[in-house]
């Protein structure tokens, strides 16, 4: 009886991992998802930036590995060569990015932190790919707003991502919008909230949560109703929205 309570709660355990956003019923399920397809193609370097993040306090703002795989994955099919990051963090997300693009491929990351991005630098740099990253410490709407007076940049992007402040979601969109390309994609992260966009008024949400929740119910209902894109919301990680810009 001991070994089977002990076994559960290893099980249940688990999925406190770094990065564990997966809004699967069964953490079983998900643990299959990791072990038989998502580690063993782990490129190396992503595997020592994941396990350098676990160890940073903030560690649950970190990419899960599926949705780097993902990302990865999305880059080689689209054949992104010009792409944005807006949140970076230790730069997980940006690594996918970086070693699916081609040698002279392109990412201007923006975060309003260095230090945590130079947490991850190291890797990044033995990785070969920092000639890729044009990162720039601070917040983005300032700077988009230049790009989109500058009408050389308007449909200059093929891949934007999107992981940063939800407050400022919408504001990101009505900017990021001039500035892919027709045909070119914007992924927002975290568009399901830990599951918070049907839970009820009522239920006990954590702070931070329960703060946000409104403005990701926001988000969601304007970018299905926004007539220049094509949109799919997948439940990867902590749910990632695919806006395809269509006009």
């Amino acid at each position: 009886m001991a070994t089977n309570v002990e076994e559960k709660q290893n099980e249940a355990g688990r999925h406190q991992e770094v990065g564990h956003k997966s809004l699967l019923q069964s953490d079983a399920l998900y643990q299959y998802i990791l072990e038989t397809s998502v580690y063993p193609r782990e490129p190396e370097p992503m595997k020592e930036l994941r396990e350098v993040t676990a160890k940073h306090p903030w560690n649950i703002m970190t990419t899960s590995a599926d949705e780097g795989q993902f990302l990865n994955m999305l880059i080689k099919l689209i054949n992104a060569k010009n792409t944005m990051e807006i949140g970076v963090y230790t730069g997980y997300s940006l690594l996918a990015t970086a070693l699916a693009l081609p040698e002279d491929g392109k990412i201007l990351a923006m975060d309003i932190n260095r230090e945590n991005y130079e947490l991850g630098l190291p890797v990044i740099e033995k990785a070969g790919v920092s000639h890729k990253i044009d990162f720039r410490e601070g917040p983005a709407l300032p700077v988009l707003d230049l790009m989109v007076e500058d009408e050389k940049n308007h449909g200059a992007y093929d891949f934007i991502f999107v992981d940063a402040d939800k407050d400022n979601y919408l504001n990101y969109h009505k900017r990021l919008i001039e500035l892919v390309k027709v045909g070119g994609l914007i992924g927002y992260d975290n568009t399901l909230w830990n599951g918070s966009v049907v839970a009820p008024p009522d239920a006990p949400l954590r702070k931070y949560v329960r703060y946000y929740r409104d403005f990701v119910l926001e988000l969601n209902k304007a970018l299905a109703a926004d007539p220049r894109i094509e949109i799919c919301m997948l439940p990867v990680g902590d749910g990632i929205t695919l806006c395809r810009r269509i006009k």
